[in-house]
């Protein structure tokens, strides 16, 4: 059983009492595996980096593209929503956001309060209406969930380049990894610069701006927007784009990385695409807020497969928004709703817990960070080595030390098989 938290580190903060979310939750369900394992800190992908969910869930499952370059998070996105791409087209992961007349971004997820309805007609819109200098570009926009978009570029007569900059300021890229940049000062709309001079490049960049230009154009006089602003809603007024790819991955499936069946419970695009990449079964349960379905849901899959991977988003939503006492509540929902439906479900009473995130996202940075992120092992036959909760105090002390994230699911394979042994 593999549960990811997402943003679930965090760092002390006053509206706490100077602890973190975990530390402040009450969580017994949590504090129950913690007395039944071990603990310790993961950097999800590397020092120094805030990585974005899909490189970080990517490491966290072995993956860590060294050697190699990642095809980004847009053709993640893209394969995870079932949106028709072939190599050569270019896919960006997009955010439905609020600027002002100067390109000042005032939200960068406008509002975080964007109806499905809004979304899909909005892009359907900016799809119809958008032109580009070229006749031969052509663009697919497709909604996902809440202020989230994926955008999909292509050119009849030659393949787009991913050697371009974001128009998103928060995030940047190297060697094809989102990152988060973590000290942005007032944000404005970026220009996409080719990075290489050649004219798919060149091109790809202008196609972008050009629909970057004409999105804030076609989108302040739209009634969803005319409609938002008389609710006091902030508008959807662009289309924020970031993690350019322009190729399909081909890794080696989970099955024969790690020797193991694996089924997921997923929500997000970027996770399902993940599963799918991997050739890990996968299904929706619920919805995102839907724990006791989920955990349900999990218990019959692992009668069934050797690794349950679970994603849970909440968290990482608070964060986002500041909201400590938010985030330590949600933590207490999980707990409850997710880790004691799940505990009461079990049939099997040797199933094995990894419990971490896939990154911080500190309430006092509302963005992602470098911190390390907790790690529990847990399970029978697995001897304690002090930890009595699952946080980052008790992470920090814990006998495995400090991990990174491609390492994290073969060291448990092999405390569990070697507790299984004993």
């Amino acid at each position: 059983m593999y549960v990811l938290l997402d943003g679930v580190g965090d760092l002390p903060h006053p509206d706490l009492n100077g602890l973190t979310p975990l530390e402040a939750a009450t969580s017994p369900n949590l504090d129950e595996l913690a007395h039944r394992g071990i603990m310790g800190k993961v950097i999800p992908v590397g020092i120094g980096i805030a990585p974005q969910s899909d490189i970080a869930v990517f490491n966290m499952l072995g993956y860590d593209f060294k050697g190699e370059k990642y095809v980004g998070r847009g053709v993640i996105e893209i394969i995870g929503s079932g949106i028709d791409f072939v190599d050569g087209d270019l896919a960006l992961r997009g955010n439905f956001a609020t600027v002002n007349k100067s390109g000042m971004i005032i939200d960068r997820r406008a509002g975080r309060d964007i109806e499905r309805e809004e979304a899909a007609e909005l892009c359907r819109y900016l799809e119809e209406s958008a032109r580009f200098s070229d006749p031969h570009v052509s663009m697919k926009i497709v909604p996902t969930v809440g202020h989230r978009v994926i955008v999909r570029f292509r050119h009849s007569k030659i393949s787009l380049s991913e050697r371009i900059t974001n128009t998103d300021p928060a995030y940047e890229k190297k060697n094809g990894i989102g990152i988060a940049r973590m000290s942005v000062g007032s944000m404005h709309v970026m220009n996409s610069i080719a990075e290489d001079n050649d004219e798919s490049s060149i091109l790809s960049a202008s196609i972008v701006n050009e629909f970057t230009q004409q999105c804030v154009i076609l989108s302040n006089s739209h009634v969803v927007n005319v409609n938002r602003i008389s609710k006091n809603k902030k508008p959807m007024n662009i289309i924020l784009l970031r993690d350019p790819g322009t190729r399909l991955p081909s890794l080696k499936p989970i099955s024969q990385k790690h020797g193991i069946t694996a089924s997921s419970i997923v929500d997000m695009p970027v996770e399902i695409g993940i599963a799918r990449t991997l050739g890990i079964h996968s299904i929706s349960a619920g919805g995102i807020d839907g724990f006791e379905t989920k955990a349900e849901e999990t218990a019959k899959l692992l009668q069934t497969f050797d690794l349950v991977y679970v994603h849970l988003k909440g968290p990482d939503e608070f964060g986002h928004d500041g909201n400590a006492v938010g985030k330590k509540e949600n933590i207490e929902n999980i707990d409850s709703r997710f880790f004691g439906t799940l505990l009461h479900n079990l049939v099997d009473n040797n199933v094995s817990f990894i419990i971490s995130g896939d990154h911080s996202t500190p309430c006092i940075k509302k963005a992602h960070s470098d911190d390390p992120v907790p790690l529990l092992i847990s399970g029978n036959n697995i001897r304690n080595d002090g930890s009595k909760r699952f946080t980052e105090s008790f992470a920090s002390r814990g006998s495995l030390g400090l991990l990174y994230g491609a390492n994290v699911l073969s060291t448990a394979i092999k405390i569990m098989k070697e507790a299984s042994s004993n």
